[in-house]
């Protein structure tokens, strides 16, 4: 027995090194990063004729493939993409398998699937006492399956909430955040923005107020509403004092492209605009520093000229960015576009390059043409005089390679991964 229990044990040992080689060899299907997707499609949202977004009257059309690699035909949607007009708006939620809105009806809360070119309701729930426009509301997911819908009330004067069960679309709770109108302003800004930090429990709301209707000038400062997601308590309610700035895409609350970034360490970021003293734009980047509640005031994380329009999060300190050199044009049809990588520590910026050159500047302002999943971005460029080309971004490699690329006569609008039906 005890010549045994010798050869035993070191083939014991050789059992558990091989185990954990074997572990360590599939690291990324062990962590808890929401990106790795194991089955999963892209639906490619487009447009006709011109970019869509803000309102724009223009036919939208969604196709769903398996890859966006290169080794495909040209993409066409011809007898193969489904026209969602009717049915959906091109400000949506995506979260897993299912789409989730206030769709064109403008009288529910409702979440889809789109399977086999057809647009298919699974769950829909009418408006109890609060109520919604298409488009103009803001969201946050406070854990897999609770949806918090949030937005200025009809008459902009209250900003209400809606807690729905996104199994159902149940109405869990609805109420009114309880702020007060600042000084000197009439109506709140149509939705802000609303994110959630996991590792502290919060909801943090991004508003501010204006003066008169809808197209009325900012007179306040933007101000941060820290809120208890159980209770919908605010704790605490502060102007930004040092930046005279307001939020990015406000009015669409991040349903046409993504403006919060809360990082693996727990600090959140959000993109901001102001006006120079000649009345160009100029973005920034601010942060609220994990545990805290305020902004870090000397931090401004986005130096470039012009408009910050979307960010992504790409894991540790790094970010996605899609903006506008203003140089180029200002109109949202401009090829004035571009994507650029942000080290949100070191502040640096370094264009998204293919072949040693800059990918070419692209037209369409208000999209979510950015898509990450398994280390992998998609990048959507409309540029001039050539087919809409999707790229991609190895974020481990640090490498690029051509995508699919779209027939002429469509624009891109956004680019969605979305897990496989289970």
């Amino acid at each position: 027995m005890k010549r045994l229990k010798f050869w035993y044990l070191p083939l014991l040992a050789l059992m558990c090194v091989c185990v954990l080689t074997s572990c360590s060899d599939d690291d990324d299907k062990t962590n808890d990063d929401p990106t790795l997707i194991d089955d999963y499609h892209f639906d490619l949202w487009v447009a006709l004729d011109r970019h869509g977004g803000m309102g724009r009257d223009v036919q939208t059309l969604v196709r769903s493939l398996g890859s966006l690699d290169a080794d495909q035909p040209e993409i066409t949607f011809e007898g193969e993409g489904t026209e969602v007009n009717a049915i959906l708006s091109l400000e949506t939620i995506l979260k897993g398998a299912y789409y989730y809105q206030v769709p064109v009806s403008g009288d529910r809360f409702a979440k889809y699937r789109i399977e086999n070119n057809r647009v298919i309701p699974v769950a829909q729930r009418q408006f109890k006492t609060n109520t919604y426009s298409t488009r103009k509301y803001t969201h946050a997911w406070i854990d897999d399956n609770t949806l918090l819908i949030m937005a200025a009330a009809g008459d902009a004067k209250s900003i209400i909430w809606t807690k729905l069960n996104a199994d159902d679309m149940s109405i869990i709770d609805e109420g009114t955040l309880d702020v007060t109108m600042p000084e000197g302003g009439s109506t709140y800004t149509t939705s802000g923005i609303l994110t959630y930090r996991a590792k502290d429990n919060k909801l943090f709301y991004f508003y501010y107020a204006k003066s008169g209707g809808s197209r009325g000038k900012r007179v306040s400062p933007m101000l941060t509403a820290v809120i208890n997601p159980a209770t919908m308590a605010v704790e605490s309610n502060t102007p930004c004092t040092f930046l005279d700035c307001e939020m990015v895409g406000t009015a669409y609350g991040e349903l046409l492209q993504t403006t919060t970034v809360v990082t693996d360490k727990g600090d959140l970021y959000i993109a901001t605009v102001s006006d120079d003293a000649d009345g160009n734009e100029h973005s920034h980047l601010l942060r609220i520093p994990a545990n805290s509640t305020s902004f870090e005031q000397s931090y401004d994380g986005f130096s470039e000229p012009g408009k910050l329009i979307s960010i992504l999060y790409l894991g540790g300190d790094e970010v996605l960015c899609y903006a506008r050199d203003d140089e180029k044009g200002t109109n949202i049809d401009s090829f004035s576009h571009y994507y650029t990588v942000l080290n949100l520590d070191t502040k640096v910026s370094s264009r998204l390059m293919f072949e040693g050159k800059a990918l070419d500047y692209s037209g369409g302002r208000f999209s979510s043409r950015m898509a990450y999943v398994n280390h992998k971005a998609y990048v959507g460029v409309d540029a001039q005089n050539t087919n809409p080309q999707i790229y991609i971004y190895d974020v481990k490699t640090r490498t690029t390679v051509k995508g699919a690329a779209m027939a002429p006569g469509y624009y891109f609008e956004q680019i969605r991964v979305v897990e496989d039906v289970k």
